[in-house]
């Protein structure tokens, strides 16, 4: 079948996409000639190992024209997104990096996004270096500058007015000067422009002092001290006037590192990193990775390569001037960006290869055990206490290496009921990828032994599906997981010492740390979102006066009797705290 399809390949530019046995597209590339691309991979025997096994996983492949390579990078981004083939390097595997989006409107809002291409009546300030910096920084802004803060503006005050932190311009006229001023301000003050905002601090901390109104002082220097502190990182600088990205790779033992310097106004703002196995070109691998970079980050002014690639339809694709220096500063930040991505691979190369191997001979001694495909592992868990917020979670693993994309979080509606949650969470799995006709798991993992077996054997009976192989984790008298259980109840034990052991328990910590964190996640919300109108005796007014004076619901919490009676009276105080305290016995 393929022998012919090669025959018939025009000799043109587009995309190629290669399928394995279940017909899912595990790779997608593009080309400036379609028929000498596609029949390079099956000619001859000079591939390396990691190219081969790509290749031995080819039944079959489609191709599609188009009238450019520029067409072709961007068909090939498009499959790509849509297909997440497992061969690919994808640049969505990571999170996008932190920015921060100011809006353009009569009443804007500052929020942090990973999202940079959403907006055109936006500014972005950003990347920044990590997320938590980010947030540090919004958090400042907000201390200082009360923007709207609600999505839909209603027609009342929320709590963001009580507490200081929003104008309210939802109920009140606020003149559109005041909201100009702040945008200039903000965007002076994400630029690095930062003393006029100290000195504002301390007169306002100065003229505090002299009125004997100590607390409010402090809290001005506190924020004198927050903004001296975020605005204080040590950043490389270096000559440059305008945001400029680098971009360079290294190859060697078949992998690929890819190294990002992100230089805003001269400084080195991140670097970002990226080490994968190398499948095809390495040119193609790389510019493939840069168109998808910059759908999911905005363009900066200059994008600084290597000097030797072809990079036309890069440049035409992203619509932006590509610069390839072959002397001075910039050739500089290209050594720079080359020698961090050799480091990086030559540092990581060792952890990162032993893992894949020891992947490997896990799923050939899992494959050779349950006599299954091992590709796609799905391993499902509940989690609640007592029946409260209970949650499903479903992880996947494909060639051993967890795939986060794929990762899935269920609200279940039985309670205190593993067997049914199980049941519900597993059909809802299955019956969108039978309806939908996408990818099954060729492994399913649930951790209950036997009771959770025949629940999920009952939903692939219901559905009549019969590829997917059914395995349960058993635990021994010390909790710990020691076999494995098949959908007939037979029992196959692990070597404590073997690849497999080690990569089920990853895979089991995994799915249970999934599980718990979402369970976390939603009892939190809800105790944040209500746990005040629990409370008998306090209604809408005195719980604004809480968050007004304590600004958070733990802060509540912690006050004393006498704290809280200060705000909201005696008795109203005792029961607040009563509340509590009982809340903490419970836990």
């Amino acid at each position: 079948m393929i022998k012919d399809k090669l025959l018939t390949l025009p000799v043109q530019p587009g995309c190629y996409l290669m399928k394995d046995i279940n017909g899912e597209v595990i790779y997608v590339g593009k080309a400036k000639n379609l028929k000498n691309r596609v029949n390079s991979y099956f000619r001859g025997s000079s591939h390396d190992n990691k190219t081969t096994r790509l290749v031995n996983n080819i039944v079959d492949f489609d191709y599609i024209v188009t009238n450019s390579e520029k067409e072709a990078l961007i068909l090939e981004y498009n499959l790509i997104k849509h297909h997440k083939p497992r061969f690919n390097i994808i640049f969505m595997d990571d999170s996008s990096y932190p920015y921060l989006r100011l809006t353009v409107e009569k009443y804007p809002t500052l929020r942090l996004v990973r999202d940079a291409r959403r907006m055109k009546n936006a500014k972005y300030f950003g990347p920044y270096p990590n997320v938590g910096y980010a947030r540090e920084l919004l958090s400042l802004i907000e201390k200082i500058y009360p923007l709207r803060k609600c999505k839909n503006m209603g027609s009342k005050v929320c709590l963001y007015y009580h507490i200081g932190l929003c104008l309210g311009p939802c109920e009140f006229e606020i003149s559109p000067k005041v909201y100009e001023d702040m945008t200039e301000e903000i965007i002076s003050f994400l630029n690095g422009n930062t003393g006029k905002v100290i000195d504002e601090l301390m007169k306002k901390r100065d003229e505090f002092a002299e009125n004997l109104l100590f607390e409010k002082a402090g809290e001005m220097q506190t924020l004198i001290e927050s903004v001296e502190h975020v605005t204080a990182e040590n950043y490389m600088q270096i000559n440059l006037s305008e945001s400029t990205d680098v971009f360079a790779c290294y190859v060697d033992k078949g992998y690929i590192s890819i190294v990002g310097l992100l230089y805003y106004q001269g400084k080195l703002l991140h670097q970002h990193l990226n080490l994968k196995p190398l499948y095809d070109d390495v040119d193609e691998t790389f510019i493939s990775y840069i168109v998808q970079y910059y759908q999911s980050n905005p363009l900066p002014k200059e994008l600084i390569m290597p000097y030797g690639l072809d990079l036309n339809a890069l440049g035409e694709a992203l619509e932006i001037k590509i610069f390839q220096p072959q002397r001075g500063e910039k050739k500089k930040l290209i050594e720079l960006a080359i020698d961090n991505a050799k480091i990086h691979l030559e540092q990581n190369f060792e952890i990162y290869n032993k893992q894949m191997l020891s992947n490997d001979i896990a799923l050939e001694q899992l494959r050779l055990l349950i006599q299954c495909n091992t590709t796609r592992i799905e391993l499902f868990d509940i989690s609640h206490i007592s029946g409260k917020a209970a949650v499903g979670a479903q992880v996947v693993y494909v060639d051993g290496t967890a795939s986060k994309k794929d990762y899935r979080l269920y609200k279940v509606s039985n309670k205190n009921n593993d067997y049914a949650n199980m049941q519900e969470v597993i059909y809802r799995r299955l019956f969108r990828a039978v309806k939908r006709k996408t990818i099954l798991p060729d492994v399913i993992i649930v951790d209950g032994g036997k009771s959770q077996i025949n629940a999920v054997k009952e939903i692939l009976d219901s559905l009549e599906i019969t590829s997917i192989c059914l395995l349960a984790l058993i635990k021994n008298e010390k909790h710990q997981t020691s076999s494995l259980m098949n959908d007939s109840y037979e029992i196959y034990d692990i070597d404590k010492e073997s690849d497999l052991f080690y990569l089920l328990a990853n895979m089991q910590d995994e799915v249970h740390r999934f599980a718990i964190s979402y369970h976390k996640r939603l009892r939190e919300k809800k105790f944040k979102e209500s746990v005040l109108d629990e409370i008998d005796g306090i209604g809408f007014k005195r719980k604004q006066k809480l968050l007004h004076h304590f600004k958070t619901i733990n802060k509540v919490k912690e006050a004393t009797v006498d704290q809280l009676a200060d705000v909201i009276g005696k008795k109203s105080g005792q029961a607040v705290y009563d509340f509590f305290r009982k809340e903490e016995e419970n836990v």
